[in-house]
C-alpha cells in the first residue's frame, strides 16, 4: 500500500538512498536535509530520476521554525533517521558534547515525533515512527559509549512508546544499523581529534586512532551498506514486522551473545 513517509537525515547516506528508493517504489516520501545545501542536489536527483512522488524540505532538528514547519506535512510513517556521534573516550570527553549528542540524537526526535503523534491521535489516524538506532544501541563497545548511551536512550523510548500507543494504532519500530559503509562511523572516529590533546587528558591521540582504525578494518566495521537500504526500504512502510530490526543476521548474533554474556561480565 502507498505511504506517505517523512525521512529526517535524508541529505546522505541511509536516509538518502532510502528515500530514493521508496519514491520509486511508488511511495510518497518528503525526504528532509539539515541544511540549505543539501536540499538543491537532492532535489536534481530526483528530477534526472523522474521522481515526482520524492519532495525534499530543509528540516534542522535544531532549528524550531524548521520543527514548527514540519507539522504541515500529513504523513502515515515518521522516520527519525537523522543522527550524529561524538566518539572518544568517555571518561575525558566534554560534557558539552555528551549533551548536543543527546540532543541531536534522543531529545529533539521526541519533540518531532510527540507533535505528530498527538496530531495522529487526535486525527484518530493509523499511523507509525521508525527510529534509526543501531547495533550500539543494545551494547557500548569501548570509545564509542557517548553514541551508544544516546542509541540505549532511543531503545528504552521506542520500547515504551510501542506499549503506550498501540491502543491508538499507532505503531513504532527501531531499524539498528551494523557498522555499515556510509561515512558515518568513519566521521565519528574523526570527532575526539578536535579536542583531544596529550597536554591535557590521559589517552593518547595516536593510540586513540589505531584503535579506532582497527575496529572500522575489523569485518563489522564496514559492511556493504546496499543490504541495510534494501532492508529499510522494506521495513518503513510495512504494516506488520519486527519492533526490533538488526541488521544484518551475523550482527544480530553477535549482540545476543553479547548480552547474554553480559549476565556474566566480572569486574
Amino acid at each position: 500500500m502507498q505511504k506517505t513517509i517523512l525521512i529526517t537525515g535524508a541529505g546522505s547516506g541511509f536516509g538518502e538512498a532510502a528515500a530514493i528508493r521508496l519514491a520509486q517504489e511508488g511511495h510518497n516520501v518528503i525526504a528532509t536535509v539539515q541544511c540549505s545545501p543539501q536540499v538543491t542536489p537532492l532535489r536534481m536527483k530526483a528530477r534526472e530520476l523522474g521522481l515526482t512522488s520524492l519532495q525534499v524540505e530543509k528540516l534542522d532538528l535544531c532549528d524550531p521554525h524548521d520543527m514548527d514547519f514540519a507539522q504541515h506535512f500529513d504523513v502515515d510513517v515518521l522516520w527519525n533517521n537523522a543522527g550524529m556521534g561524538e566518539g572518544g573516550p568517555v571518561f575525558e570527553i566534554p560534557i558539552d558534547l555528551v549533551r548536543k549528542n543527546f540532543e541531536v540524537n534522543v531529545f529533539l526526535p521526541l519533540i518531532l515525533t510527540q507533535a505528530f503523534v498527538r496530531k495522529w491521535i487526535n486525527q484518530k489516524k493509523q499511523a507509525k515512527v521508525v527510529f534509526t538506532s543501531s547495533m550500539s544501541g543494545l551494547f557500548s563497545p569501548v570509545n564509542w559509549g557517548v553514541y551508544a548511551s544516546t542509541k540505549h536512550a532511543l531503545e528504552a523510548i521506542a520500547e515504551a512508546m510501542q506499549q503506550e500507543l498501540a491502543g491508538y494504532g499507532i505503531k513504532v519500530q527501531t531499524i539498528n544499523p551494523g557498522a555499515f559503509y556510509t561515512g558515518f562511523n568513519e566521521t565519528m572516529a574523526d570527532t575526539p581529534f578536535r579536542w583531544l590533546s596529550d597536554e591535557k587528558h590521559v589517552t593518547r591521540r595516536d593510540e586513540l586512532r589505531a584503535q579506532f582504525d582497527e575496529a572500522l578494518a575489523s569485518p563489522f566495521g564496514h559492511l556493504d551498506a546496499q543490504e541495510m537500504i534494501d532492508r529499510m526500504v522494506e521495513i518503513v512502510p510495512a504494516d506488520t514486522g519486527k519492533f526490533r530490526n538488526v541488521v544484518p543476521q551475523a550482527v544480530e548474533d553477535m549482540l545476543r551473545a553479547h548480552q547474554q554474556g553480559a549476565w556474566d561480565n566480572q569486574i
